[in-house]
């Protein structure tokens, strides 16, 4: 079981009207691929805070190109979405008030890695442009020391000199999730329906599901990944330049 590899996503973003560089998370999923079965198992956390965070995400096109960002107000509690004010402050009751309903989440967040980290016996931990995730884990308490870190983005990043993003890359891969199968160029895993009910576009687990694909693709069919990820690359530029 030690060869499992388990692959961690974050949801996180400012308190809407507070500090731009404090993050509270919204929602964690780790995932876990057992390499020998091809099972996958989901873990997933959602904050439930009665705050309202900035949720930022990348408009993209069909080749996974950022056309633009958008950027909108969510209640972790009820879910409900307004438009963002870019002069919009909290007063210092406000944000305290905000801290208060944060504080209780530390605990859950500890609890539920520690949980997951001893429930899945793994070595390797993969990220994806993971420094600020690994972060805000451990500001809640959890130690990653005995794990081997994997940021798959910045080995991409020392291997083709580019900076892809997750996007970009599940077009490389042609990552699908469909009626209970993940599949790729060269990959197909089934999904039980405990963990295919949690990957819905936009939320962590989608994303970590994406991230095991492209891992899978970059390992098992080296050369095929990168000459698809050439062709992208070409494909964007081409569009750049018409």
């Amino acid at each position: 079981m030690d060869n499992n590899i388990a692959f961690l996503e974050l949801k996180y973003g400012n308190i809407y009207g507070g500090y731009p560089n404090f993050y509270a998370i919204s929602e964690i999923c780790l995932l876990v691929f057992e390499p020998g079965s091809n099972r996958i198992f989901i873990e997933s956390w959602i904050n439930s805070a009665n705050i309202d965070i900035v949720s930022v995400y990348s408009k993209v096109n069909e080749l996974g190109h950022t056309v633009g960002r958008v950027k909108e107000v969510i209640n972790l509690r009820t879910h409900r979405r307004k438009p963002f004010d870019e002069e919009y402050r909290l007063d210092d009751r406000q944000l305290q008030y905000s801290f208060q309903q944060l504080r209780p989440t530390r605990m859950p967040i500890k609890s539920f890695l520690l949980k997951n980290m001893r429930k899945y016996r793994f070595r390797d931990l993969v990220t994806f442009d993971g420094r600020r995730d690994l972060f805000l884990c451990e500001r809640s308490g959890v130690n990653f020391e005995r794990y081997n870190i994997v940021d798959l983005q910045k080995e991409l990043n020392k291997e083709t000199d580019y900076l892809f993003s997750l996007n970009k890359l599940a077009v490389v891969t042609g990552f699908e999730h469909d009626r209970s199968y993940l599949r790729s160029n060269n990959e197909e895993h089934w999904l039980h329906p405990i963990a295919d009910r949690q990957i819905v576009p936009k939320s962590a687990a989608y994303d970590a599901a994406r991230l095991l694909m492209v891992h899978n693709e970059y390992r098992n069919h080296h050369e095929d990944f990168l000459m698809k990820a050439a062709l992208l690359l070409n494909k964007i530029q081409n569009m750049k330049n018409s």
